[in-house]
């Protein structure tokens, strides 16, 4: 009789910042809270705003990663987080089962423009249509995290009063006048979007290089533009007047939400919120189970991989091998076909070689991963293991080599 998957709470780290163009500061451990060492976080969300796209930029990103993506990269391939897509405003991952939807947005500036800005939060949800990849509808979507430079103001309070009530940190006021949380209490479907309460100074905005806020000419007013914001899907009611309810085996609350005045590169201040998101798994098996079983030949290690039933495969798949700290999917140092190689195929366990002839001997640790084609998602890992030195490759009675790990 199979058990029922035990419940699992993962923490996830989300950051939003506009960096106005600006270069990478020495130090993000504050940041990502890496200085916290009773913060044990699973994954990191990071979304950029207003990052440097010149035309120079733009050309020499084509080869390279920009900046601030190799530069976190940097901080975080060391501590075994692995980098997914860049440069979309929508990200869509199955997780154990859940649908999660990551969306990183930049709306329209200026005060008088929170019409336009509400009909682009509208829009962005009326594009996100996954077609042809049998995803639902984004609203069917377990959870949205929407996060970004949203640009909205604090109304009819003039700039004095509102610099007086931060200085004071008497933000009540302030709140009321707050664009996002008037739209909020009229409009129903933003009114499904949660936020944790905005304790933090307004994040915007300030001189460069320094915790002033505008003093320039225009002596922009302060205002929350860099919000972060989560909707969790809401279950089928009962009846037409039983409220619709999170679905009790997949919730979201809310550990911390703050900025960060010690950054003064851009005139925003990052916002960071760390989340508690506990589940009970509707998926406890991984589509592929990898396992290396050793050197085959002097040139070539063997893997043994399962499929589930659901899985389709494709001729198109194949299985990288990586060393621990890759920061990409491309970072393999070697790969195959899984329909190339294949010592055998029996009762949904496949068997393929892959060579390794030309990795160095080293202490490094290795892994597997399988990338499916159809999904265009890596669907499969394996554990850590290292590769014996070629020395120590065991032959048999018979002078045949025999798999080691």
């Amino acid at each position: 009789m199979e058990t029922e998957p035990r419940g699992r709470t993962l923490s996830i780290h989300v950051v939003t910042w506009n960096v106005a163009s600006a270069a990478p500061p020495l130090d993000l451990d504050d940041l990502l809270q890496l200085n916290n060492q009773s913060l044990n976080q699973d994954m990191y969300v990071i979304g950029l705003q207003e990052m440097n796209c010149g035309i120079v930029s733009l050309l020499s990103d084509t080869a390279f990663e920009d900046l601030w993506s190799s530069f976190f990269m940097d901080v975080l391939s060391p501590l075994s987080f692995v980098k997914g897509n860049k440069g979309g405003v929508n990200i869509c991952l199955k997780l154990y089962g859940y649908y999660v939807s990551i969306i990183n947005c930049h709306l329209p500036p200026h005060m008088a423009n929170n019409d336009q800005r509400l009909e682009h939060f509208d829009r962005i949800l009326e594009m996100q249509n996954f077609e042809g990849h049998n995803i639902p509808n984004i609203l069917d979507h377990d959870l949205i995290l929407w996060f970004g430079d949203m640009n909205f103001r604090i109304e009819d309070l003039g700039l004095h009063y509102v610099q007086e009530s931060i200085e004071n940190r008497s933000y009540t006021d302030l709140w009321q006048k707050d664009q996002l949380s008037t739209a909020k209490r009229c409009d129903p479907l933003l009114r499904e979007f949660q936020e944790g309460p905005l304790l933090f100074p307004p994040t915007y905005k300030f001189d460069k290089n320094s915790n002033n806020y505008d003093t320039s000419e225009k002596k922009r007013k302060p205002a929350w533009t860099d919000r972060i914001l989560w909707r969790l899907k809401r279950q089928p009611s009962a009846g037409s007047h039983t409220p619709r309810l999170p679905d009790p085996h997949f919730y979201l609350s809310l550990k911390s939400y703050i900025s960060h005045m010690m950054y003064t590169i851009s005139d925003h201040k990052p916002v960071t919120g760390t989340f508690d998101l506990e589940l009970k798994p509707l998926v406890s098996v991984p589509l592929i189970t990898l396992v290396p079983e050793g050197l085959w030949t002097a040139k070539d290690m063997l893997i043994s991989y399962s499929l589930t039933k659901d899985f389709i495969s494709s001729s198109w798949d194949w299985i990288g091998l990586y060393k621990v700290g890759f920061r990409h999917i491309n970072d393999y140092v070697s790969y195959v076909w899984v329909s190339d190689n294949e010592v055998s195929c029996s009762d949904g366990l496949n068997q393929v070689y892959i060579n390794i002839g030309d990795i160095p001997e080293t202490e490094d640790q290795f892994l597997l991963c399988y990338y499916s084609n159809s999904l265009r998602s890596v669907v499969g890992i394996s554990n850590l293991f290292k590769i014996q030195p070629h020395a120590f490759l065991e032959k048999d009675p018979l002078g045949e080599a025999q798999p080691q790990i």
